[in-house]
């Protein structure tokens, strides 16, 4: 292996591997033109133990992100509209912040704050979100000293690019569409 790919973290290798397989299958001649569209696969999640939300709970949720990430039903459904393109990133930090901020031992803390610098704030981490330097340096300040408020000010820009980005998507797509039927 050169030396470029050594140097990638394991997650975005995996993550190389399986849109590999997914477009393997686009350099194979069909036989048919049936063969040329490849959906999407994956099930949209969907929690063991929650019942689905009427027509009407599920309207309230373009109205509020905040209802939409209450709700597991909902937060599954969001979670695999936002895996099929390949941006669950902000989402991911958000769970993790609101995990984070749970955490009652100082070392449990202090490994979990680590954590999330590593996978989703550094530079060229993993799962980076997108958020300017002035937040990115105001957490990173933070991290000094772990509390449960270390990450508040960038969940806030992510919770607030989620709101304006990918909820209006998510309202326009299939995964949303089918619960209000």
């Amino acid at each position: 292996m050169c030396k470029g790919l050594a140097a990638l973290p394991h997650s975005c290798l995996e993550r190389a591997k399986e849109i590999k397989i997914k477009l393997g299958s686009l350099l194979q001649k069909p036989d048919s033109a049936v063969g040329l569209v490849i959906p999407y696969n994956e099930k949209p999640e969907e929690p063991a133990k929650t019942q689905k939300p009427s027509p009407e709970e599920v309207l309230q949720w373009r109205e509020s992100l905040d209802s939409l990430l209450q709700n597991n039903y909902g937060l599954a459904r969001f979670k695999s509209f936002l895996k099929s393109e390949f941006s669950e990133e902000n989402l991911e930090f958000w769970m993790a912040c609101e995990d984070f901020k749970r955490t009652k031992s100082p070392t449990k803390m202090a490994e979990k704050a680590k954590k999330i610098y590593e996978e989703f704030i550094q530079n060229e981490a993993p799962k980076e979100v997108n958020i300017d330097h002035f937040t990115k340096d105001l957490t990173v300040k933070s991290l000094l000293e772990p509390s449960p408020s270390t990450f508040d000010v960038a969940q806030k820009r992510i919770h607030a690019l989620m709101e304006k980005d990918s909820l209006p998507r998510f309202v326009r797509s299939e995964f949303y569409q089918e619960l209000v039927k």
